[in-house]
């Protein structure tokens, strides 16, 4: 095509977007402490984003049991349902595409944030060593129990059931996250998964529950709503795996055969070098899906716009830069300099550091 740029229109499945400049899901922490709600901050912070092609919204728990951080909102109540609903025809309103991120962190919480003070739930009894936010600071994540086969299905379920409510809420789509060291990830690599069951063990075993969500979701839905998120040779949140290309071959593999509307990939590690070592080769899994393509981790406005020109992306997604700039599709395509983020103000809190950014005009 040589048409082909960052700011042509682009197909993911039945989601239409304007350009390929997507919003990267992005945890603030500023749902409704009582009961993980959005509320009007988080309307008007996805509304003032709405050109970006696509909005993945921040990472979303599919049940109180996928909770890992404080004030970070859910998708299994009905009040939940109408605060996403809000924020979804708001985005549509400014003529924007949003997709729900369906999150379960597994071992990535502490029994504060579970129900009951309950242990967090993860393949194995296996701790991720890493720290998470607790609403009053960084604290160590609490070592987990290890789910029992015959809750799997139950699992399984609450994937669905999060995808039914996502589309009860006016979203154009759904993506799994199933990275970054959350509870697929935890599932996929050797080693957090020392299950001795039909979930562990050989790579067919490891995959299988990605491939059981992957089927429910789409159950729920349909493929052509429904993204991915995969970060193959990522250790965030204590994640290893011994032989990544196998394993997340295998996973985008089940992710190509589902028919997918797009597969999201972090290209080395999450929010770090991109650099990899010899055997470890991105191009060679994007190369197994046949969809959609989102390229994800420090790209810039030149090594986007080359990526999509040269057909190695289909799409950038953006982080840090989305939240100081809410006008980050403009910004990129005049080459406009670009505000610069307060990380103070990155994580809880409320419309300081979240909906104050200056548009362009404004910052002229």
């Amino acid at each position: 095509m040589t048409d082909r740029t960052l700011f042509s229109p682009l197909h993911a499945g039945k989601i239409d977007m304007a350009n390929r400049v997507v919003m990267a899901p992005l945890t603030r922490n500023r749902a409704r402490p009582e009961d993980d709600t959005p509320t009007a901050l988080h309307v008007e912070y996805y509304r003032q984003r709405a050109t970006a092609g696509l909005i993945i919204t921040e990472a979303t728990q599919i049940t109180p049991e996928g909770k890992g951080y404080a004030w970070t909102p859910g998708i299994y109540s009905a009040a939940q349902v109408a605060g996403w609903r809000a924020v979804t025809d708001a985005v549509h309103g400014a003529g924007g595409r949003i997709v729900l991120q369906l999150w379960h962190v597994g071992r990535v919480s502490h029994t504060s944030l579970q129900q009951g003070g309950k242990a967090p739930v993860a393949p194995s009894a296996i701790g991720a060593g890493t720290k998470t936010f607790d609403g009053t600071g960084f604290v160590d994540t609490s070592v987990p129990r290890a789910l029992e086969t015959a809750e799997l299905p139950r699992i399984v379920a609450d994937y669905a059931h999060a995808t039914a409510n996502a589309r009860a809420a006016g979203f154009d789509g759904v993506e799994i996250h199933a990275a970054n060291g959350y509870l697929i990830h935890q599932f996929l690599a050797t080693g957090s998964n020392h299950r001795t069951d039909g979930y562990g063990g050989s790579v067919a075993n490891r995959t299988r529950l990605l491939a059981e969500v992957v089927a429910a979701v789409v159950g729920a839905w349909d493929a052509d709503h429904v993204g991915i998120r995969l970060s193959p040779f990522s250790n965030a949140n204590g994640v290893s795996d011994s032989d990544p290309m196998t394993t997340f071959g295998a996973a985008v593999d089940i992710v190509d055969a589902a028919g997918l509307a797009y597969l999201h990939m972090v290209e080395g590690q999450t929010g770090g070098s991109r650099d990899l070592p010899a055997g470890q080769d991105i191009a060679a899994l994007r190369a197994r899906f046949r969809g959609v393509y989102i390229a994800n981790n420090g790209y810039d406005r030149t090594m986007a716009m080359e990526a999509v020109a040269s057909g190695r992306a289909d799409a950038v997604a953006f982080g840090v830069p989305f939240i100081a700039n809410p006008d980050l599709v403009e910004r990129l395509r005049r080459n406009a300099p670009l505000n610069k983020a307060d990380r103070a103000t990155f994580y809880g809190g409320g419309a300081e550091g979240y909906t104050d950014y200056p548009m362009l005009e404004a910052a002229d």
